[in-house]
């Protein structure tokens, strides 16, 4: 099981390498470090001959999700995955159960069950996949899209049989 999630796509040009280095440079304002502030751009980041790594523009929850790719000649593949800022806080709000257990344990409560570990199991899960995979579902989503129509781009099909939920998740971008 892996703490954040992250999704992995390839992309087909529907223009030459070079329009959609020139486009993806237009929509998208320099920045080094990668935060969210008012522009007319469509990303924020950085494009180095190839590569980039860029997130939405958009206030609130464009830097939830950094985009880092490569685009090569008539194809490319871009890699979604939680800001570093973001996994940290996330991070904590995970160990918030455990902590509880631990002042718990401390403390020595005379209260403290068992079931309560199942209980702080329980928590953990449900923040990492209700709260976390949810959210980083639908940001994604969103940056995945507004990355597809600044570089008029098809998205590829991929077979993976070991995932059938990645496969849900790959033919949701493609429209």
């Amino acid at each position: 099981m892996k703490i954040f999630p992250t999704k992995e796509i390839s992309f087909r040009l529907n223009d030459s390498q070079d329009q959609a280095l020139d486009r993806l440079k237009r929509r998208t304002e320099h920045s080094e470090n990668l935060t969210s502030q008012y522009t007319d751009k469509s990303f924020r980041g950085k494009i180095n001959g190839t590569g980039f790594k860029i997130i939405s523009s958009a206030i609130g929850r464009g830097a939830f999700c950094v985009l880092t790719g490569e685009i090569s000649n008539d194809q490319g593949k871009v890699k979604v995955e939680i800001h570093k800022v973001f996994r940290v806080l996330l991070s904590l709000f995970l160990m918030f159960p455990i902590f509880g257990l631990l002042i718990m344990i401390i403390s020595g409560t005379e209260d403290f069950s068992p079931i309560l570990i199942l209980v702080a199991i329980g928590q953990i899960l449900i923040i990492r996949y209700a709260f976390i995979g949810l959210a980083f579902r639908f940001l994604s989503r969103s940056s995945l899209y507004r990355f597809r129509d600044v570089l008029d781009i098809e998205w590829k099909k991929t077979r993976h049989n070991t995932q059938d939920s990645h496969k849900k998740n790959i033919h949701l971008y493609q429209n």
